[in-house]
């Protein structure tokens, strides 16, 4: 099975337009909450090294 690849004009992908204000708003509130989300994932779960094992199978 051949490959085949296409060619992108990437002057039109996205619209033939500039982002309005609101646009860039919405985008920029979007990526913002999302690290938020991402840092307070990070920031409930323990490192690797601090972590205890917890049932029958703990090594000492």
């Amino acid at each position: 099975m051949k490959h085949r690849k296409a060619e992108l004009d990437v002057d039109f992908i996205g619209g033939l337009g500039s982002l309005t204000k609101e646009d860039e708003k919405a985008i920029s509130d979007f990526i913002k909450a999302r690290k938020q989300s991402k840092e307070r994932i990070r920031s409930t779960t323990l490192p690797k090294k601090d972590r205890k094992a917890i049932g029958s199978n703990a090594r000492p």
